[in-house]
């Protein structure tokens, strides 16, 4: 290899036998040879995986569940063996994969700290000059001479953790890492991953979280059904994930829609009824989105509260308004009367659907007229990206009531 190049990855496939039926008898695997038949399938995880890794870069895989991340990493770490190909690492690794691998929870935490660098090939004199930055790190130092099957789960992934990183290798692999311990504690690896994209340590890192991405890697690949479908900055890649998840996304919506369709299902939609909500309108500009929703009056009503709610491409709720909220006075509507409100907020939204509902209630808050959940959907389509937790702020541009 290259003297610049930490890992390289030649044309490496990778697939697995996944037995049909097992032979507990010498009379049943007599039988299966004499009758030719193929007793497993042959599962194929990997496909012409080529691709280095340079000293001193932060790496990112990404891709869907099953898509082959994981076997990948195992053949980094020399785990698995590839069908064909080659596979080569330079200098020492340590992989952080699978949380418990190579603890024995008869042992102290101390004793498994040692057993756990012989593991990773480091000597009992360097995991010495270690111990004391790892447990540090881990925050136990009063737990370590207790049996590890004393540890509740989360000091045990502190510890595994902290083993991975302070262990003082060429190349780091990290599985899931976002994951690992309580909220203060990823935020001290957050911490810690800059200090090693700052100092220039080989990082091979798998994960969801397309800000992590795009915080710590230099370059990044995105597998697909054992594939490398896209390879590049970051940015390229997470933007090609987001589309990857998106397009998965409204396929789903599409198929839950219609079937909801087709049972007649409506429970979308409630509320008591004498205000109704008409469907609502979105407009999108570069800068801004804006939602219009006109309400119809079937009785007379004192003063509504009117609101709207944007659920993100994951269901999640991320913005809401209401009258009450921007204390907007609203008027008692007769019956036949109607008011349009327009709502706008800044377009901070990152590429994806996201949905709309939009409600009414009395004033007290405790008599919803209508609840319309999924009345519109939107979509953002844009080369950059909103990162962070923002409140935009909401703003009414249009209040109206017509006879």
């Amino acid at each position: 290899m290259e003297d610049k190049v930490a890992i390289k990855v030649a044309h490496v496939y990778k697939s697995f036998k996944l037995p049909h039926e097992k032979q507990s008898s010498i009379k049943g695997s007599l039988l299966h040879f004499a009758q030719r038949k193929r007793g497993y399938e042959q599962q194929h995880v990997l496909d012409d995986i080529d691709f280095e890794v340079k000293k001193g870069e932060f790496f990112g895989i990404v891709g869907r569940n099953g898509s082959g991340k994981s076997t990948l990493l195992k053949l980094l770490a020399g785990i698995y063996t590839p069908n064909k190909g080659d596979v080569q690492v330079c200098g020492k690794l340590t992989p952080f994969i699978e949380l418990g691998v190579g603890f024995n929870p008869e042992l102290t935490g101390r004793e498994n700290v040692f057993l756990n660098g012989a593991l990773l090939g480091f000597s009992h004199k360097e995991m010495n000059a270690m111990y004391d930055d790892i447990v540090s790190f881990a925050e136990i130092e009063k737990f370590m001479d207790q049996k590890l099957k004393n540890y509740s789960s989360g000091m045990q992934v502190r510890l595994a953790f902290s083993i991975a990183i302070k262990a003082q290798s060429d190349v780091l692999l990290i599985d899931e890492v976002l994951a690992v311990g309580d909220a203060a504690f990823q935020r001290k690896c957050f911490e810690h991953f800059m200090l090693l994209k700052k100092n220039k340590q080989t990082v091979v890192l798998v994960t969801h979280d397309m800000g992590a991405v795009r915080q710590y890697c230099d370059k990044a690949i995105m597998i697909d059904k054992g594939r490398i479908v896209k390879r590049g900055t970051p940015e390229v890649v997470a933007q090609a994930y987001q589309k990857l998840f998106n397009d998965e996304m409204e396929a789903e919506e599409g198929k839950e829609k219609a079937a909801r369709k087709q049972s007649g299902d409506t429970d979308n939609r409630w509320g008591e009824g004498g205000l109704r909500a008409v469907k609502p309108q979105v407009a999108i500009t570069e800068d801004t989105v804006t939602i219009t929703t006109r309400y119809r009056a079937e009785v007379d009503t004192p003063a509504p509260i009117l609101g709207f709610t944007i659920y993100g491409p994951t269901g999640s709720n991320i913005l809401e308004g209401n009258t009450l909220r921007a204390k907007r006075k609203t008027q008692d509507l007769r019956k036949g009367e109607s008011v349009e409100v327009a709502w706008q907020v800044p377009n901070i939204f990152a590429n994806g659907t996201y949905g709309v509902s939009v409600a009414c209630c009395d004033q007290s808050t405790t008599r919803f007229y209508d609840w319309w959940n999924e009345a519109v959907s939107f979509k953002i389509r844009k080369d950059g990206y909103t990162a962070g937790v923002v409140d935009p702020g909401v703003a009414i541009i249009n209040y109206e009531v017509s006879r």
